[in-house]
């Protein structure tokens, strides 16, 4: 599935994360006011960007250009902010950082413009049929609509790293919500003058759509960064006002698109905050931010050492050998997509049919996949192939019976199994399943035939490359 390079463009999900123990301080603070507002339940999540009221799907775009000005007193607030940011960060900034003020319609159109532009109806109908292979998502998911719904539904501001400007919206109020994540946003722009994202550090489209894997991982140290960052500026700067503020917004909050989404495209729009965040608390409780500044000069290359901090940067994942099945199958077939799954994407999918601390055992160990998946548009049905290898034994096996139970709940009963391999045939297909030594193999097909056309043409175990 090919990664898709959103830097900075929140849809508002919730801010409950921020506002669990820096809450309490400031509730507590000598300074603070005695009224105390009321406190939500926590619930560790990413904050948004730029807070907007949630728009009408019938409103219309406009079109003409408006002028839009912000209030002097809000600018002179980002200003501050940005000097506090710098001096939590360590980062210097190198050149004076753009500011567009849109309206909310207009920053609504620009997300749309700029993410859907680049993402056609054909890649979205490859994603998502990839995706429901894995049981992921409904076979006849509108992955591009759902998209453009979710970043209509409510918009936020973003930091624009190719033409390095700040997206600010106008029209209201520069209170608690945005001042918060226009700190958040803020260190994307020194992260980008220091290490020059796009280039420096590889995160560009191309890594994205060649390396999904690494370019999770790099998303999830920049997110990862941010949001420390906009936590301790929560805890070192955000006044009593802030506070109250963002209580009130955590009252009236709403986000119906991404609350009915499937699980894993909510998980998955979360990864780079929520593990992105532990991770990058992992490099600096050791050494605070000159680890965090050493990873942007050795970046991580999979979700696997986002999970594992520990095992950065040192597990490196393993590059497998990827067949060519081009002739393998009828020439109505053709092969849609390729690349490699990582340790996350195997947790979730396992997740769909498993019990989470099942699926993130089973995905431990992961060291390195390939996967293909094919569609035949004449017939209108698909072919998946997943190679994984696993660090150890007791890995490959712990994945294999996980897989079994997967499988079982899945695809139906088991029409053959032994030791080392297995097979279902369903109403979804007919599945595959071998393991030889620390290497597992799966095949999803509409049918036994075209199941074995791929397993004879496959070498397994994978070499590596």
């Amino acid at each position: 599935m090919g990664q898709k390079r959103i830097l900075g463009v929140y849809i508002l999900i919730t801010i409950f994360a921020l506002l669990g123990a820096a809450c309490d301080a400031l509730i507590s603070s000598p300074t603070a006011t005695t009224e105390t507002p009321s406190k939500a339940s926590p619930v560790y999540m990413p904050t948004p960007a730029v807070i907007l009221t949630p728009q009408s799907q019938d409103t219309p775009l406009e079109t003409e250009i408006i002028v839009c000005e912000l209030d002097p007193e809000a600018i002179s607030e980002m200003d501050e902010i940005e000097g506090q940011v710098r001096s939590l960060r360590g980062l210097q900034q190198i050149r004076p950082v753009d500011r567009e003020f849109l309206t909310q319609v207009q920053l609504r159109q620009r997300v749309i413009d700029d993410f859907l532009a680049d993402f056609t109806q054909e890649e979205a109908f490859v994603d998502a049929r990839a995706l429901a292979l894995l049981g992921l998502l409904e076979r006849d998911f509108d992955l591009w609509n759902f998209y453009a719904d979710l970043f209509t539904e409510q918009v936020a501001g973003f930091y624009d790293d190719e033409v390095e400007e700040m997206t600010v919206i106008c029209g209201a109020d520069f209170g608690g919500p945005e001042r918060i994540t226009f700190a958040h946003e803020y260190t994307h722009a020194l992260q980008d003058q220091t290490y020059d994202l796009e280039n420096g550090l590889g995160y560009n489209d191309d890594l994205c759509e060649t390396d999904s894997e690494r370019c999770a991982a790099i998303q999830a140290l920049i997110e990862g960064d941010a949001t420390l960052l906009e936590e301790q500026w929560l805890r070192t700067y955000a006044t009593r006002e802030d506070l109250t503020d963002l209580m009130e917004f955590l009252t009236s909050f709403e986000s119906p698109v991404f609350d009915s989404a499937p699980q894993f495209l909510r998980q998955n729009m979360l990864f780079p905050y929520l593990a992105g965040l532990e991770f990058v608390n992992a490099l600096y409780f050791d050494g605070g931010w000159a680890a965090v500044d050493a990873a942007y000069l050795n970046p991580p290359l999979s979700t696997e050492q986002i999970l594992h901090p520990e095992r950065y940067p040192t597990d490196v994942p393993i590059w497998l050998e990827v067949p060519d099945l081009s002739t393998a199958l009828s020439a109505e077939w053709r092969e849609i997509d390729r690349g490699v799954l990582g340790e996350w994407d195997i947790q979730a999918t396992l997740n769909e049919f498993l019990p989470k601390a099942t699926a993130v055992d089973a995905a431990m160990g992961w060291g390195g996949d390939y996967y293909l998946a094919f569609y035949n548009e004449v017939q209108d049905i698909d072919a998946f192939v997943l190679v994984s290898q696993w660090d150890t034994m007791p890995d490959v096996h712990e994945f294999d019976a996980a897989f079994r139970d997967y499988a079982d709940a899945r695809f139906g009963d088991r029409i053959t199994t032994s030791s080392y391999s297995a097979s279902w045939h369903g109403e979804i297909g007919y599945v595959i399943l071998e393991r030889r030594s620390n290497q597992a193999l799966w095949i999803l097909a509409p049918d036994a035939e075209t199941a074995q056309a791929l397993r004879q043409a496959i070498t397994f175990p994978a070499p590596q490359q």
